[in-house]
């Protein structure tokens, strides 16, 4: 058997399997993909602005030592 054929044989298994995990996932429904998209966006916008504030803090705080 030759590299090109050992290749798209094993890439068939390869589809083959993947499809198969695929329909063992159990898929959330919309109203709960809208509730964590939300989730995911308010942590986010939380995140960034306390790493927002911890920066400003910490380049006011040495701008102050420094004397700038």
């Amino acid at each position: 058997m030759n590299k090109i054929s050992r290749f798209f044989g094993s890439l068939a298994t390869f589809l083959r399997e993947t499809r198969a995990e695929l329909r063992k996932v159990v898929w959330p429904t919309w109203p709960q993909v809208r509730v964590l998209t939300a989730v995911v966006l308010f942590t986010m916008i939380g995140l960034g602005a306390i790493l927002w504030g911890t920066d400003a803090l910490v380049a006011f705080g040495l701008s102050s030592i420094l004397g700038r």
